[in-house]
């Protein structure tokens, strides 16, 4: 039977994405979070959803880049995390500022776009956390790989969703969109050094780069050009 082992790095990887809720439980038990407590706290869940969503589509890139490594045996529990922040940010949306009162969130739809791009979002994700261990790797085969492609559709509309509710336009480049833009731009970023015919290039010049200095090259067969591509959920490499 394998024995479940955590590295000290992924012990701080966990650590580090339970200490927001910790801060935004304590922040709202003690009135720390400004004069209108409830929006703070969906805001600041949202951006902690946002935050671990893109931090696990750059799992792989920076294994690709830098042989990171041990990225690829956090991106699943990244992309977890960031699930829950997500499901916890729309929870306090509908929990607390509408107070289950789901007629009058329905009659704000028209006025606040950004709540359907946002349960968009989430209802990507949703499928994707319920899929993401081996066994339902195992049951789907090719179709798991096809499903969780759809995380890049999910980052993308996680940003759209930040900027609308920030009251900006990212199109026009109008309103308080700084932030959005930023993550926008390293959601474009991961998504381009995605690209195959990148990622092969990217690799073949660190093979030479490796060469030159160390005097050996990065073997074709490195699996940073086999792993599949990263996604929200994916299975962590054995």
């Amino acid at each position: 039977m394998k024995k479940f082992k955590l590295t000290p790095f992924q012990v701080a990887v966990h650590l580090g994405a339970w200490l927001p809720l910790a801060w935004l439980t304590w922040a709202y038990i003690t009135n720390h979070l400004t004069v209108n407590p409830i929006q703070a706290a969906t805001q600041e869940a949202g951006k902690f959803a946002i935050t671990l969503l893109v931090l696990s589509l750059a799992c792989t890139p920076l294994n690709t880049l830098f042989r990171w490594r041990s990225m690829l045996t956090v991106r699943r529990a990244l992309g977890l995390y960031a699930f829950m922040y997500a499901a916890l940010h729309l929870s306090i949306l509908v929990g607390l500022d509408y107070s289950f009162d789901l007629s009058s969130l329905w009659g704000d739809l028209a006025g606040k776009p950004y709540i359907l791009v946002g349960a968009a979002t989430l209802l990507i994700l949703i499928p994707l956390a319920i899929t993401s261990t081996k066994g339902w790797m195992k049951r789907m085969g090719k179709n798991w790989m096809r499903l969780h492609r759809l995380v890049y559709a999910a980052c993308l509309l996680a940003v759209v969703h930040y900027a609308w509710a920030k009251k900006g336009d990212l199109f026009s480049l109008r309103g308080d969109i700084a932030l959005p833009l930023l993550y926008g731009g390293i959601v474009l970023l991961l998504l381009f050094l995605r690209i195959p015919v990148i990622r092969r290039a990217i690799t073949k010049l660190r093979g030479a780069i490796s060469q030159a200095v160390y005097g050996f090259r990065v073997k074709p067969g490195d699996r940073s050009l086999t792993d599949p591509p990263d996604v929200v959920v994916q299975r962590d490499p054995d």
